[in-house]
């Protein structure tokens, strides 16, 4: 009887150690995805300062081939670069000011130590202002109405128990304005950093040369394996 137990033993620890290491993957992909998400409606609201709080201090943001490092390099792309421009230094939406961005088609993978991952996601932008809040924009001939398409492909760490971005990478890849459409709409290079900090007051820590948008088609490296034959693709 005790041959049997003690044979029957590793099975049913092995069993409950695969579903503990199951459980934990999929908890941490809904954390993943809700942080994510979370990320996006604050950002739609010009909630630039808790945008902020959702990155590690150890973190990295880029944004269009510009890499911004630490807590202060993430403070001078969401406060410095994007608050003052879009909603002149306050945080949080202004009136007529539109910026709605849905994320989708997230594919998240949880890595085997349990304390990373990765997320990519798509983007949809829609932004533009009201005409009749067009005077608090004055002298910003880029405000209209646009569409923007991007790919975000992240790295997100658990500190504490608590999962927080740890680079987001965020990839524009073609604009549009709305009376245009993306196939008259010349690209806008002027989004793409040319000077880092502290030459540039905004600017990147570095910048990663050779990006480019539509009608450029690169493809974003995928951080998973194909899921049929393992392959990674290679560019």
């Amino acid at each position: 009887m005790t041959e049997t137990t003690t044979t029957l033993a590793h099975p049913i620890e092995d069993t409950v150690a695969r579903l503990t290491r199951r459980v934990d993957v999929l908890e941490g992909e809904l954390a993943v995805r809700r942080l994510q998400h979370t990320y996006g409606y604050y950002l739609d609201k010009c909630l630039y300062r808790e945008v902020t709080e959702l990155f590690s201090d150890e973190g990295e943001a880029v944004f269009c081939g510009g890499v911004y490092r630490g807590r202060a390099g993430i403070e001078r792309l969401y406060l410095d670069r994007f608050r003052a421009r879009f909603t002149q230094g306050h945080n949080g939406p202004v009136h007529g000011f539109l910026l709605d961005h849905p994320q989708l088609q997230d594919v998240i993978t949880v890595d085997p130590d349990g304390t990373t991952a990765h997320g990519r996601f798509r983007c949809i932008m829609q932004a533009g202002v009201h005409e009749s809040a067009r005077g608090q924009f004055a002298g910003k001939s880029s405000y209209g109405q646009w569409w923007e398409g991007a790919l975000y492909e992240n790295e997100y760490v658990r500190e504490n128990g608590v999962w927080k971005i740890k680079r987001l990478d965020y990839r524009p890849f073609w604009h549009a304005e709305y009376s245009k459409g993306w196939s008259e709409t010349p690209p806008m290079n002027q989004v793409i950093p040319t000077i880092t900090y502290p030459e540039d007051p905004v600017g990147p820590d570095e910048i990663t040369p050779g990006y480019e948008l539509f009608p450029n088609t690169d493809v974003v490296g995928f951080h998973y394996a194909h899921p049929v034959t393992g392959e990674v693709w290679q560019s």
